[in-house]
């Protein structure tokens, strides 16, 4: 459950943090004598952080360092806004309010603090024994600055929800979260916010000859499921949807071409990052009633072991017809997005964005700092996700989508193979689903960044969510 943020005043006995990019005048802070000689000097020692404890309420005054660009101001604002966040848990604080020391600080820089402070007390505890002694105490965050608008803040807190609950599909153990539940998660998400859902069972993949999918799912003793989500309001500003492709494999041994468990499929339940984050970008575009025709494909299975499993050496047609080369079971997230991405043509869409925590080797090129990304759409699409990716720091890598890689995936007896060479797997991978694309094409290539093992700042540990918050901001400067 997310952190809910409001707009509000400070009463007399309210914790309050102090925001500004330089200390200049503490008159108006209500400060006496000796607290205030104390915060000049903490300030002229170079810290950032302030604390005045008053006994039955806090004083904190945080510097936030003004950078050359916005974007990385923002996220100094919302690392800012955890170490807050974490203080005031550690000090049992059940409600923060946010105020503004100074003009020079924008409302963005606002939202991006208490942004900062949602997220990074975000919980997973659903399976502990002392949840409720665990849960973090804040549970209010509130801002008193006239510049922050109302719809803003609204705005705010469904995206920090969308996000939080995609951490809670990534986080959630496969034995809990098969296919079937996945979809299930996704059609509350419809019934909470307002899209439309259908998901297709295994005899509806099988008619649509979706022979990625089905591979896959051989070695599973439960069925697929391809989940079709759709917001279209009635005044959509675009005559062509755009559509969201996540890869949904809800937990990956690597099949015969098995993993290591150790640093590997230890974590494998995370392998459907894409699709929690497709499925959490459509229940937040709903609830903020954006007015975009939107729809979200997520085809969903695990990747098991089995005496029926697929193994290297098949060759299978996919749901475009293409035939494939299986050299490594432990490729099959690419199997599943090419049956999507082909279904996506039947839309004629102005775009097709997918995300997929498909390879190793982008993760190696840029570890977690950041979205290996590929396409065939134009500079305007690309620019403005980098700009979005900026905005949320969620920021994005381009990678070249060469013809050569393309040699790289061809087979002796099918039409392409699921492997490429022993470089370049993060566009191998690339250039293996802009084959099953006619459209214009965008691929999140989020290993890296979807599950971290150590804390992250406000993105915490384990399932990070990213991609929403990227998505919802990409789509609303649509609008």
């Amino acid at each position: 459950m997310s952190t809910k943020i409001s707009l509000g005043t400070a009463g007399e006995k309210d914790t309050i943090v102090y925001i500004t990019h330089e200390f200049k005048n503490d008159k108006h802070l209500g400060l006496s004598n000796e607290e205030s000689a104390y915060v000049k000097s903490e300030i002229k020692e170079e810290k950032h952080l302030v604390a005045i404890n008053r006994y039955d309420h806090w004083i904190f005054i945080h510097l936030i360092d003004k950078k050359k660009h916005d974007y990385l101001t923002h996220e100094r604002a919302r690392k800012a806004g955890h170490k807050i966040g974490s203080l005031a848990s550690h000090k049992k604080m059940g409600k923060i309010v946010i105020k503004v020391d100074g003009k020079d600080l924008s409302s963005e820089t606002v939202l991006a603090f208490a942004e900062g402070m949602a997220l990074g007390n975000y919980q997973f505890l659903k399976y502990r024994k002392d949840a409720k002694k665990e849960t973090h105490s804040l549970n209010e965050i509130v801002i008193d600055d006239k510049k922050v608008k109302g719809p803003d803040v609204e705005q705010l807190n469904i995206v920090i929800d969308a996000t939080c609950k995609a951490r809670d599909l990534v986080n959630e153990p496969h034995i809990t979260l098969n296919a079937t539940g996945l979809a299930k998660a996704f059609q509350q998400m419809a019934k909470d916010s307002g899209f439309k859902i259908e998901v297709f069972d295994k005899a509806k993949i099988t008619s649509l000859k979706m022979g990625g999918l089905l591979a896959v799912n051989k070695g599973s003793n439960t069925p697929p499921t391809f989940s079709v989500m759709e917001w279209k309001p009635a005044k959509a500003v675009n005559k062509k949807p755009i559509v969201l492709v996540g890869k949904g494999v809800v937990y990956d041994t690597g099949g015969y071409s098995l993993k290591p468990t150790l640093n590997s499929m230890d974590y494998m339940k995370c392998d459907m990052g894409g699709a929690a984050a497709v499925g959490c970008t459509m229940y937040a575009i709903a609830k903020a009633k954006l007015p975009l025709h939107v729809i979200g494909l997520v085809p969903s299975t695990d990747n098991m072991v089995d005496a029926a499993a697929y193994v290297p050496g098949d060759v299978i047609t996919m749901h475009s017809g293409l035939t494939v080369e299986v050299l490594n079971t432990d490729a099959e997230g690419r199997l599943i997005l090419g049956d999507a991405l082909s279904y996506a043509q039947k839309y004629k869409p102005e775009l097709v964005i997918d995300l997929a925590t498909l390879t190793g080797a982008a993760a190696a090129a840029i570890g977690h700092f950041g979205i290996v990304y590929m396409g065939t759409a134009d500079d305007k699409v690309k620019n403005k996700l980098e700009k979005s990716g900026n905005n949320v720091y969620e920021r994005l890598v381009e990678f070249p989508l060469w013809d050569e890689y393309g040699d790289l995936i061809k087979s002796d007896i099918a039409e392409i193979k699921n492997l490429g060479g022993p470089y370049g797997g993060a566009i191998t991978a690339g250039k293996f689903l802009e084959k099953f694309t006619d459209y214009p094409w965008i691929h999140f290539d989020i290993a890296g960044p979807a599950y971290v093992k150590q804390d992250d700042s406000y993105r915490g540990r384990n399932g990070t969510g990213i991609g929403v918050r990227l998505l919802f901001d990409y789509l609303k400067s649509l609008v």
